[in-house]
This record gives C-alpha cells, structure tokens and sequence, in this order.
C-alpha cells in the first residue's frame, strides 16, 4: 500500500501546498484512493493521467508552489521540487529455494527491480543458510540502491561473479543482465512459483535478422527523446555522423503510428532503450538500437554486439 503519512512527511519538508501524483499505469487507481487524505491535510492536488514509463518520464512544468510526487521508481536524474516515493512488494522467501536446482555455483551474484530491492537482506540470509554467498552490485547514478537494475541499465549486475540470480516478473531483466554482464542468468519468478535458465539465443536470431533488413534501408530516422531523463543528443549526432542518409527526430512519445506516419524505412532508437526490443513487433520498420546501427554501419562487428544503456 501507498504510505500517506510517508508523503505528507516529505511535502512539508519542502514547504510546498499543490501536489501533482504522478504514478505508473498499474498504480494509478492507488493513488486515486489517497488523494483524499492529502487534500484532507490542506493541499491542492493534482493527478497526471498521461503514460509514465519510469522515473526517466517525470511531468516536466513545476510552478513555484508545487512539488511532484512521482511514486513507484527511484530517481534516475536529480530535479528540484520531486519526492521519490517507492511501492514496496514483499514475497514469499521460501519461492527463492526453487532457484536453488538451478544453480551451479557456490558463489553468486544478486540483482532485482526496485520494488524488491529491500527484501534482498532477507534473500541473502536464507541462501546463507544453504551454503551460498551472494554478492550485490553497487548503487550506480541511475540505480540507486544496491542489487538494483532497469530495463535500460545493469550497472547494479555488474561484479567478478559467474552467475546471478534475478528476482523478478518476467524475463526481460535477466536477459538484460545477461548480455550485459556475459554471466550465466537464472531468473526467479516468486509470484509464478518458477524457475528459469535464461537463454539469449532467441532474442539475438531476432535481432541479427532485424539488422540484416536494416541494411537494406536508404534514409534512417535517429530518434532522441524530449523526456529528460532519456534524452541522449550527444549519442544521437555521433550515430549521424556513421551515415550519409539520416535524419534527427525528436519525439516525446514513440508509437507505431508516429513512425508510420514519418515513413522512414528504418529508425534508430536512443531513447528508452527498451522501445527497440519490447515494442519491435509493434512497428512497421526496423527499430535499432544504437549499437545495431553501429553493426549497420560497419564499425562495430556482430560478435562485439551489446545491449543498448542509459549509464
């Protein structure tokens, strides 16, 4: 449950009287329920409707009066007048056994999503208590507390481990972890009661077959977000410079429709990086990430391949 008096605590600190709640999609009738309570404790408050993806997507006007509560993610970039509330999920300890077949070292690394992160001290000492040591990664600037990761960023994965094990809903992170940390990934979902060895072979056919089709295209669309913690013009203009035929777009939001609409046979993404891989099916056209371009480009070979960051 979101924590009211957690909220008005940090509000007053800041002297502000207008609240905008910002939350993601799955938490938003949450957040609902609690505006009662906080106009009921003398503020004016206001609920952003629009998509928020994370804390890279924060409501970007503030007046002078107001403070954004962004709930359900750590912060990634530092803004004046936003409070970082997080949405604790707890589960039971006893599902992080099932990984235990699957494991083949003594030593091993732990990462998880930041909902579960405080629930890794309970982890450890239970794999403690079956002969395991468990190493976690350290805070980095855009995941802040230890053993944490995103979609866009394995910083927290990365330590002289063999293998980790990812404590989480579905398989995208430890795919992530994966390549970025070439470790042997198990990936424990609690809820779902299972267990899994995460293999890159599927993704990597996909994405070698996207790029070969790439290649055919004779204009490319390099994408730069407008939201601030995404935003990576530097990156941008260095792909620029790898090809003859491409044209900046700047976009808020990256839909199907948006880039049927430009008509460009093919983009490369550097905004969230998770829009080239989960939404690929999505689109009419090859989404890239910027390394795939760099392998279009001819500077980068595919056996150096990696998945794209925000560091």
């Amino acid at each position: 449950m979101l924590s009211v008096d957690s909220i008005l605590s940090k509000v007053a600190e800041t002297g502000k009287k207008h609240i905008i709640l910002q939350t993601p999609e799955g938490l938003i009738r949450a957040a609902v329920q609690i505006i009662p309570d906080l106009v009921h404790a003398g503020y004016t408050v206001t609920l952003s409707g629009d998509p928020c993806y994370g804390a890279c997507d924060l409501v970007q006007y503030l007046d002078a009066d107001t403070v954004l509560v962004h709930i359900g993610h750590a912060p990634v970039e530092q803004r004046e007048n936003v409070i970082y509330e997080l949405y604790q999920q707890d589960f039971n300890l006893e599902q992080i056994l099932l990984s235990l077949p699957h494991l083949t070292e003594r030593r091993i690394g732990l990462v998880t999503t930041v909902q579960h992160v405080h629930m890794l001290p309970a982890v450890q000492e239970i794999l403690k208590t079956k002969g395991y040591e468990t190493v976690l990664g350290d805070p980095t600037k855009r995941t802040p507390y230890a053993g944490q990761v995103l979609g866009c960023s394995f910083g927290g994965a990365r330590r002289d481990v063999r293998e980790i094990l990812y404590i989480g809903t579905g398989v995208f992170h430890a795919l992530g972890v994966h390549l970025a940390t070439g470790a042997r990934v198990i990936a424990c979902d609690p809820y779902m009661m299972s267990c899994e060895e995460v293999t890159a072979r599927p993704f990597l056919t996909k994405r070698f077959s996207l790029i070969e089709r790439a290649k055919e295209a004779d204009r490319y669309g390099i994408i730069v977000s407008t939201k601030s913690g995404q935003e990576r013009m530097a990156l941008a203009k260095q792909l620029m410079e790898l090809h003859t035929n491409t044209i900046l777009l700047s976009m808020k939001e990256v839909t199907p429709d948006q880039l049927l609409n430009i008509g460009l046979p093919c983009y490369v993404n550097t905004a969230c990086p998770r829009l080239a891989y989960d939404d690929q099916p999505r689109f009419h056209a090859p989404v890239l990430s910027p390394q795939e371009f760099q392998i279009v480009c001819g500077v980068r070979t595919w056996d150096e391949y990696a998945i794209d960051e925000i560091l």
